[in-house]
């Protein structure tokens, strides 16, 4: 496989993950878009990584890094629409008014 193949498989990634981020009413959909956006970003640095410097790690490590990182922002994520259920009895995006005055 040449880094086409993985710049090919990151780009339908991140235009999933933009299309669903766009076009989902469910926030936990919106939140699983994004991830998908995030993933395809990590595809890109140990893609790049592979090919530009073979047998490195760097590239593997910014990935996991970044990897946890979306992890604690999902569950942070997830507490607040957790929390606004609770408010609202809904999860999706047009009925929410918490920052109208």
């Amino acid at each position: 496989m040449t880094l086409a193949h993985y710049l090919t498989l990151s780009g339908l990634l991140f235009l999933i993950g933009i299309f669903g981020a766009l076009t989902r009413r469910n926030i936990i959909g919106i939140l699983m878009s994004i991830e998908l956006v995030f993933n395809a970003a990590n595809i890109n640095l140990a893609a790049f990584n592979h090919f530009r410097h073979p047998g490195g790690v760097a590239g593997q490590a910014v990935a996991l890094f970044f990897i946890t990182i979306a992890a604690a922002e999902v569950v942070v994520g997830l507490a607040l629409v957790l929390a606004i259920y609770r408010n609202t009895d809904t999860v999706y995006v047009e009925e929410f008014s918490l920052l109208k005055g």
